[in-house]
């Protein structure tokens, strides 16, 4: 179980991964051993799976953003196990989720350009053999970027 102490903490490195040992301490007036014990604890226990950097897309020359709603015609475990394993070769994509209601798959695209989306679309996922049809929706603007989780 998670105590108010956790969840701060949890909070604080949402926001900042790089903080030591000794500024958690600080912000939860904790000693930097307790505070490391309780961060060494948590990954432990799952509740932190993992650090990353965020970077910035356009400085990266990716200038589509999107997201590609996918049908499929077929519905079997091969055909989900084979298009799972063909997203997950493309770095352009850079989530997925399966959904309910319409669409089967929602995935989360970068691309430099739109003649790239237009070729992932086309090349890449259209003729793979599960899948029905496609539709994509352009980011114009991110009005929230992603958020730490509510703790």
């Amino acid at each position: 179980m998670l105590d108010a102490i956790d969840t701060r903490l949890l909070a604080a490195l949402q926001n900042d991964a790089h903080l030591t040992a000794h500024q958690l301490g600080a912000m939860l007036n904790l000693s930097p051993s307790q505070a490391g014990r309780r961060r060494q604890r948590l990954e432990s226990e799952g509740y932190i799976t993992g650090y990353s950097a965020r970077l910035d897309p356009l400085r990266l020359g990716l200038h589509v953003q999107g997201f590609v709603q996918v049908h499929l015609a077929l519905h079997g475990p091969e055909q989900s196990a084979s298009f799972s394993r063909m997203i997950n070769t493309r770095p352009e994509i850079t989530s997925a989720w399966t959904m309910t209601g319409e669409a089967d798959y929602l995935l989360h695209v970068f691309c430099a350009d739109l003649p790239a989306l237009n070729a992932l679309l086309h090349q890449v996922i259209l003729p793979h053999p599960a899948v029905a049809r496609v539709q994509s929706q352009i980011v114009m603007d991110q009005l929230k970027r992603d958020a730490p989780l509510p703790t």
